[in-house]
């Protein structure tokens, strides 16, 4: 995990190994900020969708004790909106480093598209 200062909050960088392990164990939301497209293409099962130029950051529900975490395809979007969160005061806020692609470059499961049809699949991990 990596941290930065942005004003009085820290944002926290966590790998998609961080990441996997807390999700696994349920203490963590996950919110997609890529766009709907993209989305519905390939996504992490159960994250939220919620594109950045739409993401408000002192809108986000509550999650009762969980931690937020933000992704987007590089970690580049997600990382502006968790810059953005702290700006607002949102804490704790977390992104993942490298985003969509570091995750399946690292072999975790999610929701592809089977080609032959159009309609969702699981890709299970490695």
């Amino acid at each position: 995990m990596k941290t930065e200062t942005v004003g009085d909050a820290t944002v926290e960088t966590w790998t998609p190994d961080e990441v996997w392990d807390a999700y696994s164990k349920g203490e963590i939301v996950l919110i997609d900020v890529r766009t709907p497209q993209e989305y519905m293409f390939e996504h992490i099962e159960g994250a939220l969708l919620l594109p950045m130029p739409f993401f408000q950051a002192d809108k986000l529900p509550s999650q009762q004790g969980k931690r937020i975490v933000i992704y987007c395809g590089s970690g580049a979007r997600s990382g502006k909106v968790a810059n953005g969160c702290a700006e607002k005061g949102v804490q704790p806020v977390t992104h993942m480093e490298g985003g969509f692609g570091a995750w399946k470059q690292s072999g975790k499961p999610y929701v592809g598209t089977d080609m032959s049809t159009g309609a969702p699949k699981r890709v299970a991990g490695k």
